[in-house]
């Protein structure tokens, strides 16, 4: 038996390993579930291709007893899983954005992008621009979808993602401030557990090298070309100005557990010393790991961020 079939080169389990002869396995995030009617919210879901090039899809969701005479905010979600892995459709972000929408009453798009190593970096970035240049074409009622046209405030928009979710969410703000994109009005953000890193650790980074090395050569597998953890994809806190941010207010989470922890808490303050002049505020949840709230959603803990993170985004309610 070829040796290279077997031999692992990244083992990051429980999320994936690689193998020497460039053989991906998900280990996690393989699992689709269909859209429809979920009976645990009444919220309401249906797929949507946003890019007939590349053929990927957003999936929608509206709550229960939507109306077109009192539209609500819209969120824009980028899901995680180191640009590796996971998808829009499976269960952890159907269950999650289900839950989410019916606490904040909004509608959401969820944008499922190419993922890496088949599709490095930037393919992930350029797909989220995409999903939201056609979200944006429903400004004025005139888009191609109806849910959209009909219940979206196009002046209460939120981007939020979880770890690598979080990175495209912070790069999509900082692009819809420079492309001035018509039709989307950013009125805030956020960053759960943002999978931000650099060359040079901070906090309590230098104590785990092992995971520091996992971290370092997962970001290398999403983007082969990159010069290193401090490519400013990876560390926009030391490299991008913060400043530009297209929105007034940002929230940003972290967990007490997580590794990216420190980099939340850097982006925090680097964001509040930018001269950017919005609001930021920052949630850290005690004893808990990296995206805990999308596999125990119904704990203690998690139940506290969903109530968090929907009451941001109905804090600007006219």
């Amino acid at each position: 038996m070829d040796s290279s079939t077997s031999e692992i080169v990244i083992d990051a389990a429980p999320f994936l390993r690689v193998y020497k002869n460039g053989r991906l396995e998900r280990l996690m995030g393989t699992q689709i579930v269909s859209p429809g009617l979920d009976p645990k919210t009444n919220v309401e879901s249906k797929d949507l291709v946003y890019s007939q090039e590349t053929g990927q899809s957003v999936r929608l969701y509206i709550p229960k007893d939507v109306s077109t005479t009192q539209k609500l905010p819209l969120l824009v979600y980028f899901h995680g899983g180191a640009f590796c892995i996971e998808t829009a459709f499976s269960p952890t972000y159907h269950n999650y954005l289900n839950s989410l929408v019916a606490e904040a009453n909004v509608v959401a798009v969820s944008v499922d992008y190419r993922r890496a190593p088949e599709h490095p970096i930037p393919a992930a970035y350029d797909d989220s621009w995409a999903a939201l240049k056609w979200i944006a074409s429903h400004y004025g009622g005139n888009g191609p979808e109806e849910w959209l046209n009909r219940y979206v405030d196009f002046d209460r928009v939120y981007f939020s993602g979880d770890s690598a979710g979080a990175n495209i969410a912070h790069h999509i703000a900082i692009k819809i401030a420079e492309e001035k994109l018509e039709g989307v009005n950013l009125a805030g953000l956020i960053l759960v557990h943002p999978y931000f890193w650099g060359n040079e650790p901070i906090g309590d980074e230098v104590k785990d090298p092992a995971a520091r090395a996992t971290i370092e050569r997962l970001w290398r597998l999403a983007s082969p070309t990159t010069t290193g953890c401090d490519d400013p994809w990876m560390n926009p806190i030391d490299n991008q100005s913060l400043a530009t941010l297209g929105c007034t207010r940002v929230l940003v989470c972290v967990a007490e557990k997580d590794i990216l922890r420190h980099r939340g808490w850097y982006y925090f303050e680097k964001l509040k010393q930018s001269g950017w002049g919005g609001e930021v505020e920052l949630m850290e949840t005690p004893g808990e790991e990296h995206v805990f709230h999308l596999f125990k959603p119904g704990c203690e803990s998690a139940v506290a961020k969903l109530k968090k993170v929907a009451a941001f985004m109905n804090q600007d309610k006219a």
